[in-house]
């Protein structure tokens, strides 16, 4: 019988989290503060779904201009205006 696979989310890494305020940064636009809406941590294995060449980004993230990103932990920086952040 084949092994199960762990299916629970990762824990939150530090200061994120659904509803936690960031600052997206990533190479293709500038920078954007918004508020984390979702976290897709148990959707980011791609190894047994067969779509490594279209991966899930971890993080939803609602930006202040309306738009909504996909976005991962290394994309993030806690909001500097949060309190327990370190800004």
């Amino acid at each position: 019988m084949p092994e199960k696979k762990d299916r629970s989310p990762r824990p939150e890494p530090g200061p994120f989290g659904a509803g936690a305020r960031v600052l997206v940064r990533r190479p293709s636009e500038s920078a954007q503060t918004g508020r984390i809406i979702e976290d897709y941590a148990e959707l980011t294995d791609t190894e047994e779904r067969g779509h490594a060449w279209a991966p899930v980004h971890r993080w939803a993230v609602a930006l202040d201009d309306g738009r909504l990103v996909f976005a991962d932990t290394d994309d993030l920086t806690a909001e500097p205006s949060t309190p327990g952040s370190s800004g």
